[in-house]
């Protein structure tokens, strides 16, 4: 990777920026300065210091996020705050991108990163890793909506979905229930309660795959992961039905 590249991925301003840093000769790969901006340097195993302090790079970077409601999944946009808005003071210096999506006025887990190929591995609908929401729906949700998730529902559009997991947890004219789905289709927990007659009222995605959202982190708050937890995203939990 180039010097310059890599000063800016970790922090250091702009390319403009870091070649300023270059040009005063305040960078050095193993102990000799460098100014040539188009200079290779292996981020693991060089030691690159600028100003004489040890620049500890990463090349990727993951983060769980507890999106609120309001907020786009997305990188940019002229109207909504998004996603890597809410990041974007302590990481704003990588290429950051939410893994999937949310909709607008759906909360819970969203992960971040800038590694397109871990992004790949969960979202792959090859993978099949599971997604759990938890919903306030409107309607008395029944065992026979339970039964009609679990064989895959005709939606509006014609689309046929895919077997989904359907748990209720309180049934009523408001019910509690927890659904989860392998595929991520547009707005797809709503139109399967559409499906069914009922109305979604509220909905908090909880888990992606093995990883549950950290009950300690408000909604908006952000942390990064683990490798465990990384490893925890991309496998799924296994169920006891």
């Amino acid at each position: 990777m180039r010097i310059d590249k890599l000063l800016a991925n970790a922090g250091y301003g702009s390319r403009a920026e870091v070649k300023k840093l270059l040009k005063q000769g305040a960078v050095a790969i193993n102990e000799e300065k460098v100014k040539d901006p188009k200079t290779q340097v292996d981020g693991k195993h060089d030691l690159i210091q600028v100003k004489g302090v040890d620049v500890h790079y990463r090349e990727f970077v993951y983060i769980m996020l507890n999106k609120p409601k309001h907020v786009l999944s997305a990188t940019e946009d002229r109207i909504h705050q998004t996603v890597v808005d809410l990041v974007a003071r302590e990481y704003g210096h990588y290429d950051l991108f939410p893994i999937g999506r949310l909709d607008l006025d759906t909360e819970g887990l969203l992960l971040l990163t800038n590694d397109g190929q871990y992004s790949h591995q969960l979202m792959a609908p090859k993978k099949h890793v599971g997604k759990l929401y938890q919903a306030e729906v409107r309607g008395y949700v029944t065992e026979e909506d339970v039964e009609a998730f679990h064989k895959g529902l005709e939606l509006k559009d014609g689309y046929t979905t895919k077997p989904a997991h359907l748990e209720i947890l309180k049934a009523g004219d408001h019910s509690l229930v927890r659904v989860e789905v392998s595929e991520g289709k547009y707005h797809q927990v709503k139109r399967m309660f559409e499906a069914v007659g009922k109305q979604v009222l509220e909905l908090e995605r909880v888990r992606i795959g093995a990883l549950w959202l950290d009950e300690e982190l408000s909604r908006g708050e952000y942390r990064e992961l683990s490798l465990e937890e990384c490893q925890l995203a991309s496998r799924n939990q296994k169920k006891d039905h």
